[in-house]
């Protein structure tokens, strides 16, 4: 398996939501309907900073913001409202699908690894390219969610690699901060929140501009910048 001469990594892992799927404002919209409907006040602002947050710490937050429920109970209404829209559309970001193929027709496996519990992961999956992951890692499988490191490490125990031969593709601080806790060579892909400009973390606009050589090259340990951006390194 290699494009060119430099070899694909063992596996991709991926993240979902934002990353696989523009679901983000499906997230954000649940949220602003079941605030308000316990008479409580939501904000865009609010709902950014729960992006790739497990989904048990967001409800604890939503809980405090007015909703009057136990934030197990909170979790299943908003899997329920994002689930519902999910099945009525999928919004695949640009370039998701085509990488997916490549790296399935290389011989790459791949793994989701999110925070949204499996009943959502399941209808995404279901829903796209057929044999896409060999594995999927979700918030209701591991004790400890991003940005603790499990998320990752289990998704490489499963598939038996080894974390550092693979590349693990994100959008959010949160997610990004557990691959590379993992050790995962990783790519953050901006999508809601912008992708900081950390030592060792390539980064891209979009999926649109990755392709098999891109991953090859990041797998390699090459620290790629595709977003025309050059930030101060934190």
């Amino acid at each position: 398996m290699s494009t060119a001469s430099t070899p694909l990594p063992d596996a991709v892992l991926w993240d979902m939501d934002g990353t696989l799927v523009d679901t983000e404002p499906y997230w954000i919209r649940a949220e602003h309907e079941l605030v308000e409907a316990h008479g409580g006040r939501w904000s865009h602002e609010k709902a950014l900073q729960l992006v790739g947050k497990p989904l048990l710490t967001s409800a604890e937050v939503l809980r405090d913001a007015g909703v009057d429920l136990e934030p197990p109970a909170i979790v299943d209404r908003l899997l329920a409202r994002v689930t519902t829209q999910v099945r009525t559309r999928v919004p695949w970001q640009p370039g998701a699908r085509e990488l997916l193929a490549a790296l399935s027709d290389a011989g790459v496996p791949c793994a989701l690894v999110t925070m949204s519990y499996a009943v959502l992961a399941e209808e995404v999956v279901a829903r796209g390219p057929d044999g896409a992951f060999a594995t999927l890692v979700t918030g209701d499988q591991v004790t400890r969610g991003k940005p603790d490191p499990e998320p990752y490490l289990l998704a490489a125990e499963r598939l038996g690699v080894d974390p550092r031969r693979c590349v693990a593709i994100e959008d959010s601080p949160t997610g990004i901060a557990s691959a590379l806790a993992a050790g995962a060579r990783t790519l953050g892909v901006e999508a809601v929140l912008p992708v900081p400009h950390l030592a060792g973390l390539s980064r891209a606009s979009s999926l649109a501009a990755v392709d098999l050589g891109t991953i090859a090259r990041i797998g390699a340990g090459e620290v790629l910048d595709l977003t025309g951006r050059r930030d101060e390194v934190a």
